[in-house]
C-alpha cells in the first residue's frame, strides 16, 4: 500500500481531492504533497499523523519556539539542507531529529555518521516541509540579519572595484585600503547597512556571552569570531567589500584615527544593548591583509562577583579574607592574560570597607566601576604610567591601593615602598604559578629584604570551563582516578590529606537537554599561600621555587592542578579540564 492509498483510506481526503492535490504539488509546491495537502485545508497535525502511521515513525509538528539553539550545534546547516533532516531539540541526552523523507537512505546514513562522530544518540521524527523550513530559519540568527544588511548595500565605486578585481582581490584590497581618504571612509561607514552589520555583531556577541570579538581579513574573506567560555568560534563570514566600512565604523565609535593603518591603536566605546550599558575595549593591529580588530566586551551590569562565588575553596577563601583584613602589606595575583586576575582583584576591592577607607585604583583600562573606589586610568601616551600614577596616589592619603599590573622595576619598588609605609597594596604579576612570584620580584631588581616584610599573600589562577548543574552525573570512583589522586597528593602531609580525601563517588560531565555541551561559563582554579615567618626566612636566604614549594607544601598548599582535580571530582568542572594544568609532580616524571 502506498502513502497516497493510506491518505484515502484515512478518510482525510477523497480520491478526486487527492488527484487535485497531486497536481497542485507539481505546479505550486515542487512536488511536495504534504504542503499541498495542508494548503487544501487538511491540518498539518493530521498529515503528520497519517504519514507517521504509514512509515511507523513518530511525527512532530514543529513550531519556532520549540527549537533549542543548543541543539542546532549538532548538525551543520549545510548538512541539514542537503539531506533534508534537522535537529529539533536535545532531551535527556538524546538528539531529536526531524526528517522530511524517511525513505532517503543517504540521509539516514549521514545521520548515523554524525551521531557516531559526536557520540550522541538520536531519535527520528517525521516533519513536514514547513516544519523543516522553520528549523532552517532558526539557523539564521546572526548570519541572517547580516545577510539582510548586506543585501541593502548599494554598490559604490569602491565596492565595484573590489568585486571585479577577480584573482587579484587580495593585493587590490590592500592597495585601496592604503589610498582611501578619511572622507571616503566616513562616507562608507555612514551607510545604514554598515551601521546595522556592526550593531548586529555587537548585539549577538553580547547576547551569546562572548568575552571578545575578533574581526580578521583572511585575504579572500573576512572572519568574525566570538570567544565564548575561553574558546574562539567563527560566527560569521563577511565579503571583502564591507571590510573597510566595518573597520572604519568601529574606529569611529572608539575615536581612533581613520587614516592610521600602519601602527596599532587602542580605544573604547559604550553601547546600550537590550537596555544594558555594555563597554567595548577596542584594539587594532596591522596585519598582511589589513587591520585586525579585537573588541573586549565588558558588561558592567553583570556586576562584580562576590568573593565567595569565584571558586575558592573554604581554606583559600579564609586565607584571602585574612590578608584583606591586614592594615598593610602586598597581595599579588599572577596568571596569563585572560585568566581572571582583574575579576579577582575587583571582588577583593568589593569586600573591603570602602566607606571608612580611602580606596584608590590605578588601572589600564578601568574595566568595571566599583562604588566608593577612586579609579584612575593610566595613559602612557602622555606619560601617565603605573609608576607616575602610583607616586601621585601616595599623595592622596590612601588606605588601600590597587595597581592593575606591576610591569617594571620602578612600579614594583614603588608598590613595595607603599606596602612598607602602611598601605595595603593589591596588584598582578606575570608568572607561571604562585611559587614564581618571589623569584620574579627578585629578578625585577627588588631587594629580598624589602619583599620579606611586605608580601602577605601570593595567588596564582587560571580559568576552566564550568560544568552545568543539570549535566552532573554521579558515578563510582574508578581505580585509575583513585591512583591519580593518591599520586598527586603523595607529598602532602598526612594532617592535610584527610581534608582532600576522595570518597566512593565522583561526577562526570554529560550532555543534557538544557546544556548540550555539558559546560557553561567559567570558574577560577587557584593556588595560593600566605607568607609566614618561615617563608620570610627563605626569601632572605634562598628565594627559589623549590625551597618555597617545600615550605608551603608542608603547610598544606595545593597546586592549581590539584584544585582542578578536586573540582572535577566534585562535578564543578569537566574531567578533561584537569589536563590543562601542570604541577611539580608532572615535571618530576
Amino acid at each position: 500500500m502506498s502513502y497516497t492509498d493510506t491518505l484515502i483510506q484515512s478518510g482525510a481526503i477523497t480520491e478526486e481531492g487527492l488527484a487535485q492535490v497531486i497536481r497542485d504539488a507539481g505546479k505550486k509546491f515542487g512536488g511536495d504533497i504534504d504542503s499541498a495537502l495542508v494548503a487544501s485545508g487538511i491540518p498539518e497535525s493530521t498529515v503528520i499523523e497519517i504519514k507517521s502511521k504509514f512509515y511507523n515513525i513518530p511525527g512532530k509538528v514543529v513550531e519556532p519556539k520549540s527549537i533549542t539553539p543548543e541543539s542546532l550545534k549538532y548538525i551543520p546547516e549545510d548538512s541539514a539542507k542537503h539531506y533534508g533532516f534537522a535537529p529539533i531539540a536535545f532531551k535527556d541526552g538524546i538528539l531529536e531529529v526531524g526528517i522530511v523523507d524517511p525513505e532517503n537512505i543517504g540521509a539516514r546514513d549521514a545521520l548515523e555518521f554524525i551521531s557516531a562522530k559526536s557520540n550522541t544518540p538520536f531519535k527520528l521524527f517525521l516533519i513536514t516541509k514547513r516544519g523543516f523550513d522553520v528549523i532552517l530559519g532558526s539557523y539564521k540568527g546572526l548570519s541572517g540579519e547580516v545577510d539582510t544588511a548586506l543585501g541593502q548595500i548599494v554598490d559604490s565605486e569602491l565596492d565595484k572595484e573590489l568585486a571585479q578585481s577577480g584573482g587579484v582581490v587580495i593585493e587590490k584590497n590592500r592597495k585601496i585600503q592604503d589610498q582611501l581618504k578619511p572622507g571616503e571612509e566616513e562616507r562608507i561607514v555612514e551607510d545604514a547597512p554598515i551601521i546595522k552589520i556592526v550593531a548586529v555583531i555587537l548585539r549577538h556577541a553580547t547576547e551569546g556571552n562572548a568575552s571578545d570579538i575578533h574581526i580578521e581579513n583572511a585575504g579572500d574573506k573576512v572572519k568574525v569570531r566570538f570567544r565564548v567560555d575561553g574558546t574562539l568560534h567563527t560566527s560569521l563570514v563577511l565579503p571583502l567589500n564591507v571590510y573597510a566600512g566595518v573597520v572604519a565604523r568601529i574606529k569611529i565609535l572608539a575615536q581612533l584615527r581613520l587614516d592610521e593603518k600602519r601602527k596599532p591603536q587602542d580605544g573604547s566605546f559604550s553601547a546600550n544593548i537590550e537596555g544594558r550599558k555594555i563597554d567595548f575595549r577596542v584594539s587594532t593591529l596591522p596585519t598582511y591583509y589589513g587591520e585586525k580588530v579585537v573588541m573586549r566586551i565588558l558588561d558592567s551590569e553583570r556586576g562584580v562577583k562576590p568573593l565567595d562565588q569565584l571558586g575558592m575553596s573554604p581554606r583559600n577563601l579564609a586565607m584571602v579574607r585574612e590578608a584583606l583584613a591586614k592594615p598593610y602589606g602586598l597581595i599579588l595575583i599572577t596568571g596569563p592574560t585572560g585568566s581572571g586576575k582583574s575579576t579577582t582583584l575587583y571582588s577583593m576591592l568589593n569586600e573591603l570597607n570602602r566607606e571608612k577607607e580611602n580606596v584608590v585604583s590605578l588601572e589600564d583600562p578601568v574595566e568595571y566601576h566599583i562604588p566608593d573606589v577612586n579609579q584612575s586610568q593610566v595613559t602612557a601616551e602622555i606619560g601617565y604610567t603605573f609608576a607616575t600614577g602610583l607616586r601621585s596616589i601616595l599623595r592622596q592619603d590612601p588606605n588601600i591601593i590597587m595597581v592593575g599590573e606591576i610591569r617594571d622595576k620602578e612600579t614594583a619598588q614603588l608598590a613595595i615602598q607603599a606596602a612598607l609605609t602602611g598601605h595595603l597594596v593589591l596588584s598582578t604579576l606575570h608568572t607561571n604559578n604562585a611559587l614564581g612570584i618571589i623569584p620574579r620580584l627578585v629578578d625585577m631588581g627588588v631587594d629580598p629584604y624589602l619583599i620579606a616584610p611586605t608580601l602577605v599573600l601570593a595567588v596564582a589562577q587560571r580559568l576552566s570551563k564550568k560544568t552545568c548543574e543539570e549535566s552532573r552525573k554521579e558515578v563510582p570512583v574508578d581505580e585509575a582516578t583513585r591512583a591519580i589522586f593518591e599520586r598527586q597528593f603523595k607529598d602532602l602531609p598526612e594532617e592535610y590529606k584527610k581534608e582532600f580525601s576522595v570518597g566512593g563517588t565522583m561526577f562526570e560531565t554529560v550532555p543534557s537537554s538544557i546544556c548540550p555541551s555539558g559546560t557553561r561559563d567559567r570558574i577560577a582554579i587557584y593556588e595560593m599561600y600566605k607568607v609566614t615567618k618561615e617563608i620570610q626566612s627563605i626569601i632572605l636566604t634562598n628565594p627559589t621555587e623549590d625551597a618555597i614549594y617545600k615550605a608551603v607544601r608542608a603547610k598544606g598548599m595545593i597546586t592549581m592542578k590539584e584544585d582542578a582535580l578536586l573540582k572535577s571530582i566534585q562535578g564543578i568542572i569537566p574531567r578533561a579540564e584537569v589536563y590543562n594544568f601542570s604541577s611539580d609532580l608532572d615535571a618530576e616524571e
